[in-house]
């Protein structure tokens, strides 16, 4: 939603907006758009009645701004809508869909595409260190948005990604997730057919083979052109290092590339090879999209650094699914060898807490050394049970303070901290470096 405020302001509309709280970085990006916030959602805000409301998802029947939008008969829609209609008409749109790591290769497409001087407009979940900002809107008539399957607003619970109707389709993967909106996996997949019915037959989509999940949505119509990901794909990719910051890419035994980067992990590998091949259909080589990788400087709170203090690092990351946690892990892992890697880890997203991946919780940690676990209120699972497999090495505590001493008392230089959470997490970060350097 910060995204899209930010390209009407930059089409000239007069923007403001409201969120319960607004904090950066987003809350810096909207202040220099000169976007007006306001703190909750009082009715004041509508003083000057706008031409238009556009009303975010995590936004219900009962919100006070909501109901005064509904009585008084204002003109509204939700955010995807507004982005199709105003900003995607006319643009080449390749969207970036999946259940983890479309934050990373939607930025990973855009700077491509940048890199190569074809100026692209683009949406993402998240800040590019090489752009600074979440959302702009381009010089061409390519867009790169990231595709969320989460529903678009209290009165359309389509996914958002159906609004977007892109010529090129990542779809990087697809697991269960959301499960305060959707059923099961197969409610999930209906969604992402969806998308893919939008596709046009010129048009492009971009899958790993061997994933059950896609496969099953593919074979339930697709009318446009396949490349695949895999071993035996279109696209084939060799680590040449573990950790994943390089590796040799070929294309149908066309094109290759030796491939030299900044990010960690066969899931970030698997998310450049999702870039370069989006990019590669708008007509960027292989060797023009390696240049552009190996100056990519990464995104925040995606195993972002956030301090060094007394030989100890501390990193940010998004991860907050057991797939996402284990995969980033794992990468840290194969980049530090036998380092002690200290796993801090608020369950806060809406499926978390209700449990729906709770079995799969303990094993997706144990790359750790130690495991440190914040216990939010009311959760409808025991996370002392869940983790009993690894209680040696975990700590579970309802206090960010406690976390914060017991894991400053227990790290040492050499040591990596890597917190982990899709919230703010009571500022745990610098909090934790400020003990640390005390």
């Amino acid at each position: 939603m910060g995204g899209i405020a930010q390209l009407a302001s930059a089409m000239g509309h007069r923007v403001t907006g409201c969120d319960a709280n607004v904090y950066p970085p987003m809350s810096t990006q909207l202040e220099q758009a000169g976007i007006t916030l306001f703190e909750g959602f009082g009715i004041e805000q509508f003083q000057e009645t706008p031409d238009v409301v556009v009303i975010g998802n995590a936004l219900s029947r009962g919100n006070e701004a909501v109901e005064y939008v509904l009585e008084k008969g204002l003109s509204y829609t939700s955010g995807p809508q507004w982005l199709a209609e105003h900003v995607l008409k006319d643009r080449w749109v390749l969207a970036v869909s999946g259940t983890h790591g479309k934050t990373t290769t939607s930025s990973l497409l855009a700077w491509i595409l940048e890199y190569n001087n074809m100026a692209p407009g683009f949406l993402i979940g998240g800040v590019p260190a090489n752009f600074g900002q979440t959302a702009r809107l381009g010089e061409t008539p390519f867009f790169v948005v990231e595709a969320d399957e989460y529903d678009s607003a209290f009165f359309d619970k389509r996914s958002k990604f159906v609004h977007y109707h892109p010529r090129t389709l990542v779809i990087n993967n697809l697991e269960f997730d959301h499960a305060d909106i959707f059923e099961d996996l197969a409610a999930i997949q209906k969604q992402f057919h969806h998308q893919v019915r939008t596709v046009p037959a010129n048009g492009l989509i971009i899958y790993p083979d061997q994933e059950t999940a896609i496969e099953e949505v593919i074979a339930m119509g697709c009318w446009s052109e396949q490349q695949m990901i895999g071993n035996n794909a279109d696209w084939q990719v060799e680590l040449s290092k573990g950790d994943g910051s390089q590796f040799k890419l070929r294309f149908r035994q066309l094109e290759s590339v030796q491939v030299k980067w900044n990010l960690l992990g066969e899931h970030n590998v698997q998310n450049a090879v999702a870039a370069i091949a989006a990019a590669h259909h708008v007509g960027v080589s292989l060797a023009h999209a390696a240049e552009a990788l190996a100056t990519f400087k990464g995104i925040k709170r995606r195993l972002e650094v956030r301090g060094v203090v007394n030989g100890i690092t501390v990193y940010d990351d998004f991860a907050h699914h057991p797939t996402a946690i284990q995969t980033t892990l794992h990468g840290l892992r194969q980049h530090v060898g036998s380092a002690k890697i200290v796993a801090v880890l608020e369950p806060r997203s809406n499926t978390m807490r209700m449990g729906v991946h709770k079995q799969q919780l303990a094993e997706s940690l144990s790359a750790a050394n130690a495991v440190y676990v914040f216990e939010p209120a009311k959760m409808d699972w025991s996370l002392t049970e869940m983790l009993s497999t690894i209680a040696d090495k975990t700590l579970i505590s309802d206090s960010t303070q406690t976390l914060i001493e017991k894991i400053s008392d227990a790290v040492a230089p050499g040591d990596y901290i890597v917190i982990m959470s899709n919230g703010g997490f009571e500022n745990l970060h610098q909090r934790l470096l400020d003990r640390i350097a005390g």
